[in-house]
């Protein structure tokens, strides 16, 4: 990250005070994000711009601030909803270490999380796309195989009826014959 900043507080600093010691009540302070040199305001009189310089992959992005918060008002609902879901989730089937028999649920939690992961593997949904578009080749191939015997019969239909005109022809050597030499 590169911060660019007014000249009046490079003085300040320079002359050993403190940045609040050397900003007047009057003294306004401009704080920007830019994802490039060029996008940063220039200071004005009485003004004092501090300019954040991001990369553009971070342009839409969540803040890292809130990206990375434990702060109970970042959770998603539904995440709330799961937390709830197991309070006073005690006893017998429970996997809870409070309780007897506590312990008895734990291996129905592991399944059911297991079965949770598989349904969401990739490979199933890869399945899924495979299943629907065999299913999409299949509900042509009857039409396609009607088709098809269609033209074939009606190759054989031509053949046949080629053979048979053949056959009623006379042959080109039938006629008379010539007489046997003597």
């Amino acid at each position: 990250m590169k911060h660019l900043v007014a000249p009046a507080l490079i003085a300040a600093l320079a002359a050993g005070t403190s940045p609040a010691a050397a900003q007047s009540a009057d003294e306004k302070i401009n704080m920007v994000i830019a994802y490039s040199e060029s996008d940063c305001p220039v200071a004005q009189p009485g003004e004092v711009v501090v300019c954040e310089i991001l990369v553009e992959e971070e342009r839409y992005r969540i803040p890292s601030n809130l990206r990375y918060s434990d702060n109970p008002a970042n959770q998603s609902l539904a995440r709330q909803v799961d937390q709830i879901k197991y309070v006073g989730d005690f006893g017998a089937m429970s996997c809870s270490p409070a309780g007897a028999g506590g312990f008895t649920g734990c291996t129905q939690k592991f399944i059911e999380a297991a079965y949770k992961d598989r349904a969401e593997a990739d490979g199933v949904r890869f399945g899924l796309l495979i299943e629907e578009a065999r299913a999409e080749r299949l509900s042509t191939i009857d039409a396609d195989a009607a088709a098809e015997q269609e033209r074939v019969e009606m190759i054989e239909r031509e053949y046949m009826e080629r053979l048979e005109r053949e056959r009623a022809a006379e042959l080109p050597s039938e006629g008379a014959l010539p007489p046997p030499p003597q």
